[in-house]
């Protein structure tokens, strides 16, 4: 209510509510029904009204002031400021730039990418992984994504994906999938020394949350040709089968990738129960860890007829046939590949 009027009844109204009940052509008052003067009259409540001015004025929340980013990469940089400091400054600039894109490319531009990156390789655990969380939120636009490997960014993200201490292995990793989303930056992140055998030794070594963001990050890069021989020769195949067997799934999405090339199907025949491990997914697995233990079986049973036989005594063919029901259309697409593999297989016995 902000217009408060009396009708004669006696009660108050909210005068726009009221008018739309006159208008209407009503004669009466809403609350006690009794006739009103044609007509009606509508004299203000002033009492009522200066009460909710004085209470609106009470209550409104002050509009947030927006920090100014530059003070905040003063502190950053300020060899007097406190830890404390710093790490609400990455806080600050950290929530600016996930708002919105003009805000992203500003922070860019303003040289609060140089500050962060010192905080990244810095021995602090709090700085580093405040640090890459800003990254991660600046490179969620393309051209920051372009201008943050031109800074020379994916050094310190390898480093801490070696060095980085609580979250910050997998935020790292994380941020090497924001920024390999485009092709030419995957180039440049797969051709840094570290990259992709850092991706793979946390791979192996990592917790949960590690490995699978290693296996994410590893996937996005390896959709460039150059990268699957990388990870071959980083030993990714034992490790991603590894992982794929104790239930990471991503894991297999990255086999699937790699099957493309004679190196790693190569690798995957000389892995004892590795067919066991993909109809095991086949058979229990996710949509997409059925898509890509499919897509990787295909590559499998196509390059190599000892595995192909071994697939149809198995019963992988009426599995296949199975799966042309389902649901998700790639699924069927690669069931269907598959079993026109499996039936040329067929054939020869």
């Amino acid at each position: 209510m902000s217009d408060p009027v009396i009708l004669s009844s006696g009660h108050t109204f909210d005068r726009a509510s009221i008018q739309r009940w006159l208008d209407a052509g009503h004669r009466s008052c809403p609350i006690t029904k009794l006739s009103l003067p044609d007509p009606p009259s509508l004299i203000p409540n002033h009492a009522l009204r200066s009460l909710i001015s004085n209470f609106t004025l009470l209550s409104l929340p002050k509009p947030p002031q927006t920090p100014n980013p530059q003070s905040l990469i003063h502190l950053l940089t300020s060899r007097s400021s406190q830890l404390e400091q710093k790490l609400n400054s990455l806080d600050q600039l950290a929530r600016l730039c996930k708002r919105d894109s003009s805000i992203r490319r500003r922070l860019a531009e303003s040289g609060a990418v140089s500050a962060v990156l010192n905080c990244i390789g810095s021995g602090e655990p709090g700085l580093q992984e405040k640090s890459l969380h800003f990254v991660l939120n600046l490179s969620l636009d393309d051209d920051c994504k372009i201008g943050l490997v031109a800074e020379g960014i994916v050094g310190k993200i390898v480093y801490a994906l070696h060095c980085g201490v609580g979250d910050s292995r997998a935020v790292a990793a994380t941020v090497l999938t924001s920024l390999a989303v485009l092709e030419v930056n995957k180039v440049t992140i797969g051709s840094y020394p570290d990259a992709i055998p850092g991706l793979v030794s946390l791979l192996q070594i990592g917790n949960s949350r590690e490995r699978k963001e290693a296996a994410t990050a590893l996937f996005t890069l390896c959709s460039f040709s150059d990268n699957r021989i990388r990870a071959i020769q980083s030993g990714a195949v034992p490790i991603l089968i590894q992982n794929a067997d104790s239930g990471l799934e991503r894991a297999v999405e990255v086999l699937g990738l790699l099957a493309k090339c004679k190196l790693a199907r190569d690798e995957m025949l000389r892995f004892c129960g590795f067919l066991d491990v993909l109809i095991g997914i086949v058979s229990n697995g996710s949509s997409r860890g059925v898509q890509y233990a499919l897509l990787t079986l295909s590559s499998l049973c196509c390059y190599n007829e000892k595995m192909g036989l071994e697939a149809l005594r198995e019963g992988l063919f009426e599995t296949c046939v199975g799966l042309l029901e389902d649901d998700n259309e790639k699924v069927r697409r690669n069931a269907n590949m598959l079993i026109q593999i499996l039936q040329g297989k067929r054939k020869n016995v």
